[in-house]
Order: structure tokens, then C-alpha cells, then sequence
């Protein structure tokens, strides 16, 4: 009864977690759709524009920083369907076969135009809707097109100017979960090398493989963040300040992992075969956890990350003392990785690649 309360705790934050990070989205939702609606029945006088309120929505649906290419691709689909079906059914007439056609024929074009998924439904649903409704329903391709064209502008001026999120908070939401996940296993590595625990270095190991999720959302983030800020006015001067560098960070911040990954599987390499673990060298590891903690408390701050580079550069430094009290073959792998690692979080920083591996060499000292 206890773990299962538990786990029905867990699975309550969770989904808490998860209504909270999309709560502004389901409101951006509900006012884009009865926006787009008003804008095409009331001041365009389109008797039933059920598809203005749809093609918000469906405008919002996309990824973050997909929802101006969404607009674009939702009104290319429609005019392709519009064309397609108009073309055709003036040519062959309606009934099942042509329906097929035309359906066949608006989603080669598509595909032929542009290739996305977004486009290739659109033109064929509306290629649907011409075919099986113009018979009963006059000049219904004007008002699906300009359906589509209100209900994207909406989406697009809700995102932008009514109801716009704080980019900065974006990209902090999202990155949040792949820089504790990259602390966290830091730190046990750090400890599994002072206690010479293989188990718990392999433990770390494994966790810090499950990195693709988190990356994939903070990547999915800057390309939102850096749409927010492009888009909105309030916004605007983020882009090239804390916006624009916390979205530069994102590809940096994906070689940190995967240079993480490669120092700690030497350390349980390194703890297997009994090779020394001078004393600088966990404490250069636990520097590293540092210095990402406080990249990421810099990022959140919107401050210049200055401690961060200060820090990244310390675990540099108890690195080369590690180097020169010597350690063995799996050790100086670790020792590299922290170099690299360290290269990456200064890139991540804002600095360039020749500036990162400049100060390393510096710090780290003879060799």
C-alpha cells in the first residue's frame, strides 16, 4: 500500500508538472479559436467558419518554434486542395472515383512542392472537403482559403502579441531536466571515484544515457524562444541578449553529455582495473557538476556567465594537478573528457571554440 501510494504521488506530480507546462498553451489555444472565429463571422461574414478556429488550433498544435513555418505550410496545403479539386472537378465531375483522384493527385502535388506532413494533410483534406461538398454547398473554396489564412494569422498574433510566453522562461523549463540530469550524474561519479565504487559509476552511466528526451526538448525550446522573441514586440530585445545566447548553448550543451557520457565510462573502466585516483581528480569531477549548476543558474538569471566560466576552468586546473600526480591509462581519458568537457560548457558560454580551448590549455598547464 505504501509504494503504491507513493507511485499514485509520483504519477500526480507528473501530470501536475505537465499541465503547468502546457497551461499557456490551452489558453493561447481557447483565445486563438474564438478569435479566428469572430475575425471570420463577424467582419468577414462567412456564415459557418468552422475551419478558422480549427486552423488556430492546429497552428498552436505545432512545436514551439514550428508555428510560423505551421501557417505557411497550413495555407500551401489549402491552396493546393482548392486548386486541385476545383481543377479536377470542373475536367471529370464528382463521385467516388474522382474523389479518389483528386485526393491522389492534391497529395503528389504537395509532396512535390514541399514534402512536409503538414502540407501533404491539408491539401488532401481540403481536396476532401471540395470534392464531396462543392456539389451542395456554392463557393466554398474562397472562404476555406481565407479560413485558413485568418485562423494562422490569429494563432500567430495570439503567440506573438496578445498572449506571448516569456521566452526566457521557455528555454529555462526545458533545459532545467538535461542540466540536473548531467549534475546529477556528475556528482555520482565524483563519489563513486572517491570510494572506488564501480556499481555506482555504472549506475551513473546508465542514467545519463536517458539524456535524449530532455535534449531533444530543450533543442525543440531555442527554436521556439528564438520565434517568441523574433515574433513578439515584448520580447524583442531578448533575442540578442539572454535568448540568443541560451539558445546558442543548446548544441554545446549536447557535446557536454556525450563528452560526459565517454568520462564516465573510463571512470568505471578506470575503478575496474585498479588504476590510481589521485586525489584532485574526483574533485575535479565534482567542479565540472559545479560548473554546470551554475551555468544553469546563470541561464535562468538571464546574467552573464562569468562564475560559470570560472568554475569550468577550476575543474581544468585540479584536472592537470590530477594529470601531473599521475594517473593511468583509463585516468588520462578522464582526464581528457574533463578538458573537452569543460571546452564545450565555455563554448556553451558565449565564448568562441578558439577562445574554450585556449584558456584550457592555460589553466590545465604543462603537460
Amino acid at each position: 500500500m505504501a509504494r503504491m501510494r507513493s507511485r499514485a504521488m509520483d504519477t500526480v506530480r507528473d501530470r501536475a508538472r505537465r499541465v503547468r507546462a502546457v497551461g499557456g498553451l490551452a489558453v493561447q489555444a481557447g483565445l486563438a479559436a474564438a478569435l479566428s472565429w469572430f475575425v471570420a463571422h463577424e467582419l468577414l461574414h462567412i456564415s459557418q467558419p468552422v475551419f478558422a478556429p480549427i486552423s488556430a488550433v492546429s497552428t498552436l498544435a505545432a512545436s514551439v518554434g514550428q508555428r510560423l513555418r505551421r501557417t505557411v505550410e497550413l495555407i500551401v496545403g489549402v491552396t493546393v486542395g482548392v486548386l486541385i479539386g476545383d481543377l479536377l472537378l470542373l475536367v471529370i465531375g464528382t463521385g467516388w472515383w474522382q474523389l479518389s483522384l483528386i485526393v491522389v493527385l492534391a497529395i503528389v502535388v504537395a509532396l512535390f512542392l514541399a514534402g512536409s506532413a503538414a502540407v501533404v494533410i491539408q491539401a488532401g483534406a481540403t481536396a476532401v472537403l471540395i470534392s464531396t461538398l462543392s456539389p451542395s454547398i456554392r463557393d466554398l473554396e474562397i472562404p476555406r482559403f481565407v479560413d485558413a489564412l485568418v485562423g494562422g494569422g490569429v494563432a500567430l498574433l495570439v503567440t506573438a502579441v496578445l498572449l506571448p510566453l516569456n521566452p526566457l522562461r521557455v528555454l529555462n523549463r526545458a533545459a532545467r531536466p538535461a542540466l540536473d540530469l548531467l549534475v546529477t550524474q556528475l556528482d555520482a561519479t565524483a563519489d563513486a571515484l572517491t570510494e572506488r565504487d564501480a556499481a555506482r559509476a555504472r549506475t551513473a552511466r546508465g542514467e545519463l544515457r536517458r539524456n535524449k528526451g530532455p535534449l531533444k526538448a530543450f533543442v525543440e525550446a531555442t527554436q521556439g524562444a528564438r520565434e517568441a522573441s523574433t515574433l513578439s514586440p515584448v520580447y524583442r530585445h531578448q533575442r540578442r541578449g539572454p535568448v540568443g545566447r541560451y539558445a546558442q548553448a543548446a548544441e554545446p550543451i549536447d557535446r557536454a553529455m556525450r563528452n560526459s557520457g565517454t568520462l564516465i565510462r573510463r571512470a568505471v573502466t578506470l575503478i575496474e582495473d585498479g588504476e590510481p585516483v589521485p586525489e584532485p581528480l574526483p574533485r575535479a569531477v565534482a567542479d565540472l557538476a559545479d560548473a554546470v549548476r551554475v551555468l544553469k543558474r546563470q541561464f535562468a538569471a538571464g546574467a552573464e556567465p562569468d562564475r560559470a566560466r570560472e568554475q569550468s576552468l577550476r575543474a581544468v586546473q585540479m584536472a592537470g594537478r590530477a594529470y601531473r600526480e599521475g594517473v593511468g591509462f583509463s585516468g588520462a581519458v578522464v582526464v581528457a573528457q574533463i578538458r573537452t568537457t569543460v571546452s564545450d560548457l565555455l563554448v556553451a558560454t558565449g565564448l568562441t571554440q578558439e577562445e574554450a580551448n585556449r584558456l584550457v590549455r592555460r589553466t590545465f598547464g604543462d603537460l
